[in-house]
């Protein structure tokens, strides 16, 4: 499997008859094989007893013409109802665009083998717009409202396809959510810095994954969202996945909180499926917080995929087809990946991974000094591991010592010349050193602006015209190739690594973007390049081959 398998097109009759029914596959053709007397045949001539016109020889040779021409339509047909079938799978899925926000993020340059990573963010919508999430969601007065985001979670896929991450952010964390544009309706929303559950309100995923982009600096390659009623088929399709309890639980309404998923367990493990499962990925009260509920999800499906593991779900044909008749029917995804070859293919790089180099993580995070119910991103250790998924560096240590050694930052691309002078380049310097916590440094465009004036960029200027923005990383960024080597070399008189040049549309001129990674002194700071397995304390990760995770019950929802 290659990256290259996810993108392509509407699969050849082969393709299509892998999907349809075992029942209707038909056998392997087979080239019929030459009568004896036929020519280039084994036969030395005529049978000896008959004659040219009639008896067994001409009989044989009737029966295989009959035999060719009956495997001829069945194979014929067959192939028609595989391709029937696929249209069909292909007509239940509904797609969207992949961004439709104000999103910077650049993909990771390829590795030596020319592989380069594979983001996807997987969101579960809370939509009751329609009478079965009404029914499984609650809240009928939401109907018609726009869905929220309540489960966002970034999968990564290493460019080797060895290692995979899904990374969690809570519901309620506060981050700055981009200008999006519906592609529907055309309606502009205007950026905002609120909790990232609304970014799906706003025009659709598109927007969420610009808001990931903008926050993380990852580049996502697509999206796939589920609602209610989807997290029940496809649960049920799985068949149930193991979860496990420390205590009996029962996530039901309190004299002190209101709501709750309905969950009920008595105390160990437990098989859950359908409209159980939704409410054990629903849960929260009982387990105590936003980012807890992230870990029981991560629990569900750590174990869901060592159960699709375990049936070898992929080479048999009936279960698969049960999966893309609920995958299609359960989920939303961007247009790039909306067939089912594409998704089948998506999935097959999924099962590449052994579960022992699958980490499960939640962001970072501190209670925002702004709403002691909302969260924010924990500066360092945030940015930390969003630079290991930028760079590609496993978040497990079970790679072994020389995928551990070996080089995982990204590559720069090779160094061009200027081609004007320093003092003849014209440069505009951003403040974009806010964080959630933290306000922009004031004055650190003017400050580095005339940084590059000393060291001969006489046209370095500060950008005052520039609403306040926030960048975790510092960037050179250049609009055209005949710029490139100018980019760089303002790059190199600041000490900012080649590899945090790139090209954008988004400025017209050489800019320099300093992040919230600079927000002090007038060299670039040297940062030591993260290691395999280096994840911050307060990251709770958990990893895929690990049987024996449990949720710990709030008290008062134990019963």
């Amino acid at each position: 499997m290659t990256q290259s398998d996810v993108r392509g097109e509407v699969p050849a009759v082969e393709d299509t008859m892998s999907l349809a029914p075992k029942a209707r596959r038909a056998p392997k053709a087979h080239r019929a094989p030459k009568a004896p007397d036929a020519p280039g045949g084994t036969g030395d001539g005529p049978r000896r007893g008959g004659s040219n016109g009639g008896g067994p020889g001409r009989r044989g040779r009737r029966v295989l013409r009959w035999s060719a021409t009956v495997l001829s339509v069945v194979i014929l047909g067959t192939a028609g109802a595989g391709y029937l079938y696929y249209q069909h799978l292909n007509g239940n899925i509904q797609k969207g665009r992949r961004d439709i926000g104000d999103a910077k993020a650049h993909k990771t340059a390829a590795n030596a083998a020319g592989q380069t990573p594979l983001n996807i963010l997987l969101i579960g919508s809370d939509s009751r717009n329609s009478d079965e999430n009404v029914k499984l969601g609650g809240a009928k007065y939401d109907r018609g409202s726009p869905p929220l985001g309540d489960v966002q979670m970034l999968i990564h896929l290493s460019a080797d396809r060895k290692s995979a991450a899904m990374v969690s952010i809570p519901r309620d964390t506060r981050v700055d959510i981009p200008k999006c544009t519906d592609p529907d309706t055309g309606k502009v929303y205007p950026a905002t810095n609120t909790i990232i559950n609304e970014s799906l309100a706003r025009g659709g995923a598109g927007c969420t994954l610009a808001t990931w982009e903008n926050l993380t600096g990852v580049y996502i390659d697509h999206w796939i969202t589920i609602d209610f009623a989807g997290v029940v088929k496809m649960a049920d399709a799985i068949g149930g996945v193991d979860v496990c309890v420390k205590q009996n639980v029962w996530d039901r309404p309190t004299a002190a909180v209101s709501g709750g998923s309905g969950l009920k367990l008595t105390a160990g493990t437990h098989k859950v499926q359908g409209k159980q499962a939704l409410q054990w990925l629903r849960t929260r009260h009982a387990w105590g917080s936003d980012p807890l509920r992230a870990k029981a999800q991560h629990m569900y499906l750590n174990s869901m995929i060592r159960t699709l593991k375990g049936q070898n779900v992929f080479t048999d044909t009936g279960r698969l087809m049960d999966l893309a008749e609920a995958a299609t029917k359960s989920l939303t995804v961007s247009e790039e990946i909306g067939t089912p070859k594409k998704l089948y293919d998506l999935g097959m790089q999924l099962k590449s991974v052994p579960t022992d180099r699958i980490t499960s993580l939640t962001m970072p995070n501190l209670q925002d000094p702004q709403n002691k119910d909302h969260l924010v991103p924990d500066g360092a250790n945030a940015d930390k591991m969003w630079q290991m998924l930028r760079d590609d560096v496993a978040f497990d240590k079970n790679g072994g010592t020389k995928e551990s050694k070996k080089k995982t930052t990204a590559s720069a691309a090779p160094a061009k010349e200027p081609s004007v002078s320093a003092g003849g380049l014209g440069v505009l310097v951003q403040n974009a050193t806010g964080t959630a916590t933290e306000a922009a440094v004031g004055g650190r465009a003017r400050a580095l602006a005339q940084e590059l004036a000393a060291k001969g960029y006489t046209r370095a200027a500060a950008d005052t015209s520039a609403a306040a923005q926030s960048v975790e990383k510092t960037v050179v960024q250049y609009p055209s190739a005949d710029l490139q080597g100018d980019a760089q070399a303002v790059a190199k008189a600041l000490g900012i690594p080649t590899s945090q040049v790139q090209q954008t549309t988004n400025v017209s001129g050489v800019t320099l973007v300093v992040g919230a990674d600079w927000r002090d002194g007038t060299a670039y700071p040297k940062q030591s390049a993260p290691k395999a397995g280096d994840l911050p304390d307060n990251a709770d990760a958990i990893n895929g081959s690990d049987t024996k995770q449990c949720m710990d019950v709030y008290a008062p929802y134990r019963w």
